[in-house]
């Protein structure tokens, strides 16, 4: 596609945008646009380029976890254990087929750009429109508009009567925006640029003409989309700490394999098939076979845990790498507010007022500033003004539909519920007051208007609109009961202190007229009007949304708000939620003007953000991310999608949130609430906790396996557990009690830690410790039964029988140390809150007994019968890992308090 050579059509004159695009208000001819459409291409945005299936799958392997995992399957296979090398080799499929599907998600958020694109546009050819498919425009069709038009290309407007558009999709702006003709300043950021309509977004009323400026990729959406397949996705946290933790393991097998086999060669003088097989036998207790099925059933846990909290995870890792977030980027509108206008202040020359309530409940009061509430009854100007808001307004809103939202302008349903707060009986001032004529809301006036009579021949102009035009149309002020001139300085005043506090202001009006008019017209607004009354109105923070922010703070977690809103709005919502540093909030033309270096300190200073543009969003992400903060971006709008999908955690809203934006993102809110980030924050923090008891619980029967056969090659004895039976405990334990620490509550006070370090080692200096200890417990206690049976002169199959129980009912022990890091375990809950453990030890108990009783699991294993004396030496020795370990943790825990 060609591009013009400036792409700041907001801010040229009519005649140069027609001379620059070859165009007039006649069009073009057919032969024209054939010549453009050839030279420039359809209008349409081009599919990105698509990796093989096949090679896209290949690459899924390119993994070192998965390398540790091919090499397990190779052991399994060469002991002849074929089940478990199935297993292992469709874990290692498994993880490759989601890795594709995510892949083609990616591909799925352009598709769903392209989707978004009009189908139809009506243009001017030869004179005369037509419609014709909106992917044939081209640069300098002249184009018209109408209420339900999606916008089909970028658009210079030329002409408009009323006309509103919702960019919504583009700049994040909760209202439709007021769009004429005339060129506006070259550095106003895209939802100032009033005389441009942007490809994608949407008229919502009035008409307009204009003529094309881009197409295609060149159009705004078209960068949006540029900027999506250039964007990369983040490795999460978790995948990158799986990466080091399986370069150390497979470090640390290969060298222990070496030097076991060089000390049985050279000092045991062993055979080298003998060796062989201790160095198979050494590989299979090390490799946690069944880490990366539990890893993957803990994070599938978290999914459902979060979805029960309004959060949907679409990449399983997303799950974890919200546990250690360390600064949320969140849109204002929908979802820190409620995206419900609420009239919060009302102004008179005599009063300041009060409105308590939140969106459109209609309980609230209506009061004084000294918080006393005002009757309707005692203080009739107020009815009066509230009548005004009523009557001049095309929102029906009856009390039955309290809390739903009413259809029409959200300023209109707000003044509405104003009046049901206020006690007006809305229906019986309907019935009395009949309208006779109407002056809709228009952009060049900026006022609606309306003429009504009531039944006693009474007749009255009510009008409400833009301060700024009412003011230029009224004489005289009202004053309680009577007028007086207007001050128009007192109220510029009053109208920048509801400015400075965020809100959107609305003013009101009215005149009585005589009988005989009966049809209203703009020269009836230029005399006899009188100013009743200055309305501010917000989009009010959730108050849950305000408990969560809270929250987050608390867990060292920052929240910035990025927004397509005004600053001075941003800033006051900024204030009720209790963010830190609202003051100094950065506008998007601000932004734009800084370094990368410079913003990089910026962004930790400041925690609002206005008036942003897709670019900003993905710049401020891109320099949280270079001071090291892992970052959760939400969003609705296609605007949105790069930053989602560069952030760690891209989070979509599920109810207002485009195609778009839910393919980029990890997770979608199907609640729009700001709370549910920090729930599913919670639960993210929850899954890592897991994750690592997991690890804690896994790794030390591995080192215990291994250090046995180790231990068993230095001293020249034979195995005390075979390859096979390393093999059993290592998934009947995996399966049964790892597994049950998948489903572990909370720890208490989880969201008053800070976040983690992004690149902490997945084992950090307490879990090695911690493995190493119970390794060392896990190791005497097995094999000193084992060669104590041994000498006692019990065959060697009886012995490693003995063994085997030993290191599982360890296990059985140990799990109930692990459920906590360093709390007591020796209590109630302890032992009972997670009725998973004692269900899982449970099954464990009951698959030991078949090991070692089952006529066909002692030929497969080669297992032999217990009495109860051997249980009852087993059980001795195996409970010291509960007193041992308890012990420790108290060490611990007086060493941490001091």
């Amino acid at each position: 596609m060609a591009v013009p050579e400036s792409d700041y059509w907001h801010a040229l004159p009519e005649s140069e945008v027609l001379s620059k695009v070859e165009s007039s208000e006649l069009g073009l001819s057919e032969s024209q646009a054939s010549e453009r459409l050839q030279r420039d291409g359809y209008n349409r945005l081009n599919p990105a380029s698509k990796r093989p299936w096949l090679l896209r799958f290949a690459q899924q392997f390119h993994n070192l976890l998965i390398y540790v995992l091919l090499v397990a399957a190779i052991v399994t296979s060469i002991v002849g254990h074929w089940v478990d090398t199935s297993v292992i080799i469709a874990v290692v499929v498994i993880n490759a087929l989601i890795g594709v599907v995510q892949e083609g998600k990616a591909e799925k958020a352009l598709e769903a750009i392209r989707d978004m694109l009009s189908h139809q546009a009506m243009a001017k050819r030869d004179g005369s429109f037509n419609s014709i498919n909106a992917d044939e425009l081209v640069l300098g069709d002249w184009v018209r508009l109408q209420p339900g038009d999606k916008v089909p290309a970028d658009i210079r407007l030329f002409r408009t009567h009323n006309l509103q558009c919702d960019e919504a999709l583009l700049t994040g702006e909760s209202l439709p925006v007021d769009k004429h003709p005339g060129f506006v300043a070259r550095e106003l950021s895209l939802g100032d640029r009033t005389c441009m309509l942007y490809s994608g977004a949407l008229i919502t009323r009035g008409q307009g003409e204009g003529v094309v400026v881009a197409t295609g990729e060149a159009t705004e959406l078209g960068r949006i989309s540029a900027l999506l397949k250039s964007v990369s996705t983040l490795i999460t946290p978790l995948l990158r700490q799986l990466e080091q933790f399986a370069r150390w393991l497979t470090v640390g097998i290969l060298a222990l394999a070496l030097v076991m086999f060089v000390f049985g060669w050279v000092v045991r003088e062993y055979g080298i098939l003998d060796l062989f097989l201790a160095a198979v036998g050494l590989a299979v207790a090390a490799i946690p076979e069944g880490l990366p099925a539990i890893m993957t059933i803990t994070l599938a846990i978290g999914v459902q845990h979060m979805a029960r909290r309004e959060a949907i995870i679409r990449r399983l890792p997303a799950v974890e790498t919200l546990g250690s977030v360390t600064v949320i980027c969140s849109d204002k509108t929908g979802t820190l507010t409620r995206n419900e206008m609420t009239a919060r202040a009302l102004v008179t020359r005599q009063h300041l007022i009060e409105i308590t309530g939140s969106g459109y409940d209609l309980h609230g009061v209506v009061q004084s500033a000294a918080g006393i509430e005002l009757e309707l009854e005692s203080e009739p100007w107020l009815g009066k003004l509230l009548r005004v808001g009523v009557l001049c307004n095309d929102t029906v809103m009856l009390p039955g539909a309290e809390g739903k939202a009413p259809q029409g302008d959200p300023m209109e349903a707000a003044l509405m519920v104003l009046a049901y707060k206020s006690g007006l009986d809305v229906g019986l001032e309907l019935q009395e007051w009949q309208r006779l004529d109407l002056i809709p809301f228009e952009s060049q006036h900026r006022l609606m208007a309306t003429l009504e009579h009531n039944h006693s021949g009474q007749r009255q102009i009510s009008v409400k609109g833009a301060p700024e035009s009412l003011l230029d149309l009224c004489t005289r002020q009202a004053i309680g009961e009577q007028t007086e001139p207007l001050n128009r300085e007192y109220w510029e005043e009053q109208l920048e202190l509801l400015a400075c506090q965020g809100m959107r202001v609305l003013a009101v009006a009215h005149s009585e007229v005589s009988e005989l008019v009966t049809s209203l017209h703009h020269e009836d607004l230029q005399q006899g009007l009188v100013f009743l009354g200055l309305i501010g109105f917000i989009d009010p923070p959730r108050s849950e949304a305000i408990h969560a922010v809270r929250l987050c703070q608390q867990a060292g977690i920052s929240v910035k708000m990025i927004t397509g809103d005004h600053l001075e709005t941003a800033k006051a919502i900024g204030r009720m939620l209790g963010m830190s540093h609202c003051e100094a909030a950065l506008s998007g033309s601000e932004l734009e003007a800084l370094s990368p270096e410079e913003l990089q300190l910026k962004v930790q200073q400041v925690d609002i953000f206005a008036r942003t543009s897709p670019e900003h969003k993905l710049r401020l992400v891109e320099a949280l991310q270079a001071k090291g903060e892992v970052v959760a971006m939400t969003g609705d709008g296609v605007n949105d999608a790069p930053a989602l999908k560069r952030a760690d955690v891209g989070i979509a809203m599920g109810i207002k949130g485009t195609e778009v934006t839910k393919e980029a993102a990890e997770m979608v809110l199907t609640d729009d609430n700001f709370a549910s980030i920090e729930h599913a924050i919670e639960q993210g923090r929850t899954v890592y906790d897991n994750l690592k008891k997991a690890i804690l619980f896994i790794l030390p029967t591995n080192g215990a396996q291994a250090l046995s056969i180790m231990a068993a090659v230095v001293l020249g004895r034979q195995l005390p557990i075979t390859p096979v039976q390393i093999l059993w405990v290592n998934m009947v334990t995996a399966v049964t009690l790892a597994l049950a620490l998948a489903f572990e509550p909370s720890e208490s006070k989880i969201m008053e830690r800070p976040p983690r370090p992004a690149q902490e080692p997945l084992l950090s200096g307490f879990l090695l410790w911690r493995i190493l200890l119970v390794s060392i417990i896990l190791v005497s206690g097995t094999f000193g039964l084992f060669v104590w049976y041994r000498i006692e002169g019990a065959e060697i199959e009886l012995a490693r029988t003995v063994a085997v129980n030993t290191l599982v009912t360890f296990e059985i022990f140990y799990l109930f140390n692990a459920r906590y890091f360093l709390q007591c375990s020796l209590s109630y809950q302890g032992f009972f809150e997670n009725r998973y453990a004692l269900l899982a030890c449970g099954l464990l108990i009951l698959l030991q007994l078949l090991f070692t009783y089952s006529l066909p699991m002692q030929q497969m294993f080669d297992t032999r019968p217990l009495d109860w004396v051997d249980w009852g030496r087993i059980l001795i020795i195996t409970s010291s890992v509960l007193w041992l370990v308890e012990l420790e943790k108290a060490l611990l825990r007086h060493f941490f308090k001091n």
